[in-house]
């Protein structure tokens, strides 16, 4: 395959009017000859869409796990993230801008195969490979073409997205998938169009999906930005339907807000916030609830429900002690705690190594 060229992209059909329709996420982005999509990586060439980056990467890096973040998938193991360019959301505090805002040309730099990846991830010793930055989503065809090739060679893939994505296209998508992490953004409609341009609903059907009708496991991440989403009302409403709907295994990631992008002028989330919020969603039932982007030992470990023993010790994205035995399971009390673990955890620690792979 030509690396670098537009590929034929799936989830599309023509209108009476002419124009072609982008089916793969809830835009439905309507094209005549020339136009792309609001996320700009999808193009309308002839009478059909494609996607204009298959093969084409911001960069390469190998990460902690728990950075994507990710705490019952792996832990302690090293991952290799990558992301192309554009977005099919507008998030105004958008923190990875300067990718997921980019124009194809601006950042595309490295070129990679798929099968060139899987052995990358393998030789480096990375157990997984993350497609992350920008949003997946966007370049379905090169994401699934990557876990293909990484599972072939026994490397698991993940997907760390904001859930922006079509009913057709779910279910390939995610079948591709070992696990994800999901941006719940906020939990209102206002909050959604008002600052991402997006529907909720969407992505709370997402959500529905993957718990329920796939084996992809599943971590959810909501960052909390002063004045917009961190009241304890809505955290608490977001909290319940986690529980209720997900179920109370599912992880739960509160993260903190810095200024950027188009929300400079935003104050920073104060720790106390991230640390109500935890208390609110472990009220509500969630047996694991994280707090992300500040330094927080207690709100990053993983404890065992049952007994309340410490399975997991994290400083940061180090882990610092180990209470889980072979199966997984609570070293005090054999309770089992969910994820996906190994006998032993890796020893990544907090390193973050850019790497070179090349085109072939």
């Amino acid at each position: 395959m030509d690396l670098g060229g537009s590929v034929p992209g799936r989830y599309w059909h023509r209108l009476d009017d002419g124009r072609v329709q982008c089916d793969l996420c809830p835009r439905e982005c309507k094209l005549h000859e020339g136009q792309r999509g609001l996320c700009f990586v999808r193009a309308r060439e002839g009478d059909q869409i494609v996607l204009t980056t298959y093969g084409r990467s911001s960069g390469f890096c190998l990460d902690p796990i728990e950075k994507k973040p990710l705490n019952h998938f792996l832990p302690g193991t090293a991952v290799l993230s990558f992301g192309t360019a554009g977005c099919n959301l507008t998030c105004k505090f958008c923190q990875n801008w300067d990718i997921s805002k980019a124009r194809a040309d601006d950042r595309l730099q490295q070129h990679a195969s798929p099968e060139a990846i899987a052995q990358a991830a393998l030789e480096s010793g990375a157990r997984s490979v993350a497609f992350t930055y920008n949003d997946p989503v966007i370049f379905l065809e090169y994401a699934v073409d990557v876990a293909a090739a990484c599972r072939e060679v026994g490397v698991k893939t993940v997907a760390v997205t904001a859930g922006y994505i079509g009913e057709a296209a779910r279910p390939e998508f995610f079948a591709a998938m070992d696990a994800a992490n999901i941006d719940l953004k906020g939990f209102t409609e206002g909050f959604y169009h008002k600052l991402c341009t997006g529907s909720l609903d969407a992505v709370l059907d997402t959500l529905l999906y993957v718990r329920h009708e796939t084996g992809t496991w599943l971590e959810i991440t909501t960052l909390l930005i002063p004045g917009q989403n961190d009241s304890s009302q809505e955290v608490g409403a977001l909290s319940e339907w986690v529980a209720e709907r997900l179920g109370v295994d599912a992880p739960l990631h509160f993260t903190a807000f810095h200024p950027d992008w188009k929300m400079r002028d935003t104050p920073r989330t104060p720790p106390a916030t991230l640390t109500r919020a935890r208390d609110i969603a472990r009220a509500a039932g969630l047996r694991y609830v994280y707090t992300g982007n500040i330094h927080d030992e207690a709100g990053q470990s993983t404890y065992c429900h049952a007994c309340g023993a410490c399975t997991i010790g994290r400083d940061g994205y180090t882990i610092t002690s180990w209470g889980l035995d072979a199966q997984g399971r609570c070293a005090a009390c054999d309770e089992p705690c969910a994820g996906t673990f190994e006998p032993v955890p890796g020893q990544w620690g907090a390193r973050r190594a850019p790497l070179f792979i090349a085109a072939a």
